[in-house]
């Protein structure tokens, strides 16, 4: 890889300004000034400092996000902020993309990566990768909604979703229930609800395969996945 493409991929800035690293003598490989932008390394074992400051090679990213309402799942938009509007520069250049999607006013769970490969195992309809929420209920949640989403419901055009499990924490006027599915529809934890005759009027989710929400995250915040976490989604 060239120095100047490594470089902007870890961040360091754009092409242009690398070059001006380099022209400045701040880049070194191996211990030796580099003096050519297209000077090629091997990024898995040379060693590059800007500045005498070590740069490690990370071709993949993981991140775990608690995403706020009013924000979409989306890489860019002309008109809402975005998930990628919410990371610092240091991680914006990593080309991420959310997997999967929640809705603008869903909160909780989602992570942004790069890596496409675990983005469709954890995507693909075949994995059946469960998917775990919480949320608030407008209707009394009823030992009969539990038994039809065991055998799935019609949200529209037709479509009866796979089983899902329906857990109620309160049956209420308001009620907390919590759902695994192991799909994700257009607004199908809404449709599911909306199908029993009730109102989803808060959803947050909690779990992705084996992924869990750090709820010490606040809204808005992320953090990269542990060497744990990552084993843990990549083994399902």
């Amino acid at each position: 890889m060239r120095i100047d493409k490594f470089l902007a991929n870890m961040g360091l800035g754009t092409r242009k300004e690398v070059k001006q690293l380099i022209k400045a003598k701040a880049v070194t490989v191996d211990g030796t000034f580099v003096k050519d932008s297209g000077y090629s390394i091997n990024p898995e074992t040379a060693d590059v400092r800007v500045y005498d400051e070590k740069i490690v090679y990370k071709p993949t990213i993981y991140l775990m996000l608690n995403k706020p309402p009013g924000v979409i799942s989306a890489t860019e938009d002309h008109k809402d902020q975005t998930v990628m509007d919410l990371l610092a520069d240091d991680v914006r250049h990593y080309d991420l993309h959310p997997v999967g999607r929640l809705d603008k006013d869903t909160v909780g769970l989602l992570l942004l990566t790069n890596d496409g490969d675990l983005t469709h195992q954890l995507l693909s309809p075949k994995k059946k990768v469960p998917k775990k929420y919480f949320a608030h209920i407008d209707g009394v949640v009823t030992d009969e909604d539990v038994k039809a989403f065991s055998e799935g419901v019609e949200i529209g055009e037709g479509y009866i979703t796979k089983p899902g499990e329906l857990i109620i924490l309160e049956s209420a006027p308001m009620s907390k229930i919590e759902l695994i599915i192991t799909e994700g529809k257009f607004h199908q934890v809404k449709r599911m609800f909306e199908a029993v005759d009730k109102k989803v009027v808060f959803l947050k989710r909690l779990q992705m395969g084996t992924l869990l929400l750090d709820e010490t995250l606040a809204e808005g915040d992320y953090r990269e996945l542990t060497v744990e976490e990552l084993e843990n989604l990549r083994a399902k």
